[in-house]
């Protein structure tokens, strides 16, 4: 069921407004910024490494939850992907004909919500859930991400906001039920041949 909306109604006026001061704009800064956009989910892919390594050479039970957290993300990629596929709403770009940093998404590309703010803020309160240190990196590197997003013209501000709240909540359900259940999982896992992901030491010996 297509429950598309108005968008530009809800904050179209900042929207173009960001995107007139991108243009106005240094160019180095946006330069940045377009390439923060384009590749920094990469940066979300090391902490997560980061994360994994962590606790895994700690023998703490939070390894089975550091492992989850891509597979957390993901989910909330999904769950995202489903929204845009029920709310077909277009690309500001398209809808306003603005010059924007970035190409304009094809037609049927849907503005709403954000899959970088879903992806981005799903990894960030997952990783809270891990480490605290390595969480509060990426929480400030999704809030960057959602952003940028917008400065480089192919999303709202709600398209954003929304897709943070999505991956949010998606994160903090599943990593929740995965904590619940890290040590007995851990207990199991270990029994089987995804011990070296759980564990820095050796087997033991027989």
């Amino acid at each position: 069921m297509n429950l598309a909306y108005d968008g530009p109604a809800i904050d179209g006026p900042a929207y173009l407004d960001i995107v007139s001061l991108a243009q106005r704009a240094p160019g180095w800064l946006d330069s940045l910024i377009t390439d923060w956009s384009s590749y920094g989910l990469a940066v979300f892919a090391v902490l997560m490494f980061l994360a994994w390594w962590q606790t895994r050479r700690a023998e703490a039970p939070g390894a089975v939850t550091a492992l989850a957290v891509p597979l957390v993300t993901l989910l909330a990629f999904g769950v995202d992907s489903l929204l845009k596929l029920t709310v077909h709403e277009d690309r500001p770009c398209r809808q306003f004909h603005a010059v924007t940093l970035e190409a304009c998404p094809a037609p049927g590309d849907w503005s709403f919500p954000s899959n970088h703010a879903a992806l981005a803020a799903a990894a960030a309160v997952a990783l809270l859930l891990v480490s605290r240190r390595l969480g509060l990196i990426a929480l400030t590197a999704a809030v960057l991400m959602g952003a940028s997003r917008v400065w480089v013209g192919v999303h709202y501000p709600h398209d954003v906001v929304i897709g943070f709240v999505v991956g949010a909540l998606v994160a903090l359900l599943a990593t929740r039920t995965v904590r619940r259940k890290e040590s007995s999982l851990a207990t199991r896992l270990k029994e089987g041949p995804l011990r070296p992901l759980l564990t820095a030491a050796p087997p033991d010996s027989v």
